[in-house]
């Protein structure tokens, strides 16, 4: 039963939280680990939100703060995703691991560290850092999984959404702490100032509607990432679980099938 397998997700932005999605559907237990300040840019559709707020509902999931690990079961059977704060392994028995934080390079995760560890995107060989990687990279690769080396390259250069790539990106202008004048879900337009940080403005590249905001009061570096703006404007709903994101989502339920699978012709 997939129900007795529980899988941790370590990073709860929008990838984390449309794997998480998926999951649960299957009927695994998911717990989702994040920083005590998360830096999800959608966070209307990440489940690291309710670290800061306690709790976030995202489709017919609910994402629920847990400060006390031994109750971590008790959800397991219900609707909701537990969120704990970890920048580490915590010492509950895990049977997956899903490496979600998307930082695209080689992290702390080892392949030893559950009897399935996934990782998402590149900075990651499966079959060395992990048992199979689930490809980010929006395209006819989206959301394949590979057992057996590595996602694409990260170019910079983000996937096309309403024809646009880098412009629809908010980036940092300077070091600081950001302060927003908009808010996740307002349409704005390019060139208009949408928040500051240490005085120099963001300013929107494109006319959409805002997707995506880091946390006000983020200590930022100059050219990080933000925020994001959807150049289809109105006709996008910002608390819906993007395409992209289930994708990638139903890579990670293929990878753990397969998985279940050979487990079982195994025994």
């Amino acid at each position: 039963m997939i129900s007795d397998y529980l899988c941790l997700i370590r990073g709860g932005g929008d990838l984390g939280t449309g794997a998480a999605l998926q999951l649960k559907r299957m009927g695994m237990p998911v717990v989702v680990c994040d920083l005590k300040n998360p830096l999800a840019v959608r966070r209307k559709v990440s489940l690291s939100s309710a670290i800061p707020d306690r709790k976030i509902k995202i489709e017919e999931i609910t994402g629920e703060r847990i400060d006390d690990l031994s109750t971590i079961n008790d959800f397991s059977s219900t609707e909701v995703v537990p969120v704990i704060i970890s920048d580490s392994l915590p010492t509950f028995p895990i049977s997956v691991i899903v490496d979600a934080r998307m930082q695209k390079k080689p992290m702390d995760t080892k392949i030893d560290d559950a009897d399935l560890v996934v990782a998402l995107g590149p900075g990651f060989f499966a079959g060395k850092d992990c048992h199979v990687v689930v490809e980010t990279m929006r395209g006819p690769n989206m959301g394949k999984t590979i057992w057996d080396g590595c996602a694409e390259e990260d170019t910079g250069i983000p996937g096309e959404v309403g024809g646009l790539t880098g412009e629809r990106l908010l980036r940092s202008p300077s070091n600081g702490e950001i302060c927003w004048i908009k808010e996740i879900g307002d349409l704005v337009e390019k060139g208009e100032a949408i928040g500051s940080v240490g005085g120099d403005d963001v300013v929107a590249r494109a006319t959409g509607v805002i997707r995506g905001m880091i946390s006000e009061g983020t200590l930022l570096e100059v050219g990080m990432k933000i925020g994001d703006i959807d150049p289809r404007g109105a006709k996008v709903d910002v608390n819906k679980v993007s395409d992209k994101a289930l994708a990638v989502g139903d890579g990670v339920t293929g990878a753990v099938v397969e998985w279940l699978g050979k487990s079982k012709s195994n025994l």
